[in-house]
């Protein structure tokens, strides 16, 4: 085989490859074992028919888009490995001859990976981030714990109140006509969270148990339901239930409850350092963030729209993923908020490029800097995972590599090598 490289504007160009007439044979002859098994000649059984009569028959040209399709992805294969290219989408592959007894010669487009001019990378001045931990920090996670270890008690007489939790039905109303989604039974409301519309909770405040009421909000301009956005609307309420929290005391038995520790003060010091270790992972993350990002503003590069489109592609995956492990689907949520696929894309493709170009930059310092990742590293890696799956480290290892995913992972730790540069050379 013969493969040749030109570019022929940024990022794009033609790969010219010579596949010789053998190789071209023992495609047909793989085409032909395929294909007889799908065609009826009388006096033959399915698949038996001898090769000379079925071309008679078919013709030989009746096998060429069987072998092409057989010998042009190796072919591409083996040219893009030849030529040191590294595509980022499919080539658009024009054959311009292809025959029984010939040399096959194709042409493939190809969009590759864009060459980054980098900026500064090494002493770049990052703002440091304060990691100390202060009571007040300390007292507001107390009462998280508090609020979530309440008890709710029913209020039998009384208005309800912020942070009551109130069982309401509801249904509202646009111009006197119900909207789909707008209407629920016994629906479990906590007061003052706002997670209702602008202006909804704050009128059920004073309402007492059995009491009804007409509740009138208007969505916000930016709601994503198009045909409620910016709209006036009635909500049509009954208060079932009221309940208050029943706050417990921060004592040594609230303490003893919920940690290990005997006494409050323990448990104070014990949330001090799990808040300074957070806070402490907090600053690094930043750090590498905001580093990340200053060097890859530093660069020079011209993205490939077919990147940043596989990258959305990549991050609609994720956020189906993540709905998934939380019982939900992309059917329900674009039926909960009014979106479909092309705006989810939209949202997230300024991400995606972000994404892509900082990829390509680390990438780019990676290469000038020599960073790669050593077999230490790798088995390393290897173990921590074998702790979190229950699988030994050589078991792990052979289903990457039997998947083509073990360069993804030496991958993933070069990126990881190499934002520690980055970090390690800040000022």
């Amino acid at each position: 085989m013969k493969a040749s490289w030109e570019k022929i504007e940024k990022n794009v160009g033609v790969l010219d490859i010579e596949v010789e007439a053998d190789q071209v044979a023992v495609a047909l002859d793989k085409a032909f074992k395929k294909v007889v098994t799908k065609v009826n000649v009388p006096g033959f059984r399915k698949g038996k028919v001898p090769r000379a009569i079925f071309e008679s028959k078919f013709g030989v040209e009746s096998l060429y888009q069987e072998a092409l399709d057989i010998v042009v992805p190796e072919a591409y294969v083996e040219a893009v490995n030849e030529t040191g290219i590294t595509p980022v989408d499919r080539p658009e592959v024009d054959v311009e001859q292809f025959g029984k007894g010939q040399v096959l010669k194709f042409k493939a487009k190809v969009v590759v990976k864009p060459e980054v001019e980098l900026g500064e990378y090494k002493g770049l001045e990052i703002e440091a981030q304060d990691a100390a931990v202060t009571a007040e920090e300390v007292n507001e996670e107390l009462v998280k714990l508090q609020q979530r270890h309440a008890e709710l008690v029913p209020v039998e007489d009384g208005a309800a109140e912020n942070g009551d939790v109130v069982s309401i039905d509801f249904e509202g109303f646009v111009d006197g006509v119900a909207f789909e989604g707008g209407k629920a039974e016994k629906y479990s409301l906590e007061l003052g969270t706002g997670s209702f519309i602008p202006g909804f909770e704050e009128q059920v405040v004073g309402l007492k148990k059995g009491e009804e009421k007409d509740i009138t909000v208007s969505f916000p301009e930016d709601y994503h339901s198009e045909d409620l956005k910016g709209k006036e609307a009635v909500f049509k309420i009954q208060l079932h239930d009221i309940k208050r929290k029943n706050l417990p005391a921060l004592d040594d038995e609230f303490a003893k409850d919920v940690s290990e520790f005997e006494t409050l003060e323990e448990f104070k010091q014990d949330l001090e350092g799990k808040l300074k270790q957070r806070k402490e992972t907090e600053a690094l993350r930043k750090k590498e963030a905001d580093v990340v990002e200053k060097a890859a503003a530093n660069a020079k590069v011209e993205i490939p729209p077919v990147m940043i489109e596989n990258e959305t592609e990549q991050m609609l995956k994720e956020f189906e993923n993540r709905l998934s492990s939380q019982g939900m689907n992309l059917e329900l949520y674009y039926q909960f908020t009014g979106q479909n696929d092309d705006v989810l894309k939209e949202q997230m493709r300024g991400d995606a490029e972000k994404r892509v170009l900082n990829n390509l930059v680390l990438e780019a310092i990676a290469k000038a800097e020599n960073l790669e990742a050593t077999e230490e590293e790798l088995n390393e890696q290897l173990q921590q995972m074998s702790q979190m799956y229950q699988r030994s480290t050589e078991e792990l290892r052979a289903i990457l590599e039997a998947n083509g995913n073990l360069n993804d992972l030496k991958h993933d730790l070069v990126v990881t090598k190499t934002v520690g540069f980055l970090v390690a050379n800040s000022k």
